[in-house]
């Protein structure tokens, strides 16, 4: 793994990671092995910004550069996107517009042959209905960062559920504060701590 894209992305030197990114795309190295020190530069980020060493102002750079360099991968599955193990439904719940973790996650999912829908942040239950509906995955994604807005996830489950969607359907969610007794009190299938745990369990359910 590359120290140096790990340090770049931790120290969010912008410029480097582009260069670096580039250089290792170049020398072919798989995207998944990049996507993963560009993660575990995030992760640092993440540290950083519980030890007050970084703030909101470059939590939001760091996405910005992590998303940039994604890119220069191909980026996140959309229309058209080749999928070996069918597609996968992430958003942030309404009421929170974070969208760290669920950029990560969408981009670790389509390295590993998902094809994703994003349906950004302040996601509204209706839109996740009608993806649901339009996409017919077998598993979805609900992210959140605040605890304000778990009721927001209950309820979308619930009127998913009512619509009579919910039948082979796996909804997993993950966030900061979400653990297992947020899990049961909204009604999900599963907490994913992290991108590769979502990966897994996805393909797991999906018989891969």
């Amino acid at each position: 793994m590359s120290k140096k894209l790990i340090d770049a992305m931790a120290d969010l030197d912008e410029d480097l990671v582009i260069s670096e990114v580039k250089t290792l795309v170049s020398q072919g190295v798989p995207a998944l092995d990049i996507i993963a020190a560009l993660q575990e530069g995030m992760s640092t980020v993440g540290k950083r910004f519980e030890e007050k060493e970084y703030f909101l102002s470059e939590l939001i750079m760091s996405a910005e550069i992590f998303n940039e360099a994604s890119q220069l991968l191909g980026g996140v599955g959309g229309e058209g996107a080749t999928s070996k193990y069918g597609t996968f439904v992430m958003g942030t719940i309404y009421d929170d517009i974070h969208d760290i973790g669920k950029n990560i996650v969408t981009t670790v999912m389509s390295s590993n042959g998902f094809h994703v829908v994003d349906l950004g942040v302040d996601v509204p239950t209706a839109k996740y209905i009608e993806a649901i509906k339009q996409y017919q995955p077998k598993v979805i994604g609900i992210s959140c960062l605040l605890t304000t807005a778990f009721d927001n996830i209950k309820e979308c489950i619930q009127s998913i559920e009512k619509a009579g969607l919910r039948k082979d359907l796996k909804i997993l969610i993950g966030g900061g504060p979400v653990d297992e007794a947020t899990c049961k009190y909204v009604g999900a299938d599963h907490v994913c701590k992290n991108a590769q745990e979502t990966v897994e369990y996805s393909k797991k359910y999906m018989g891969v």
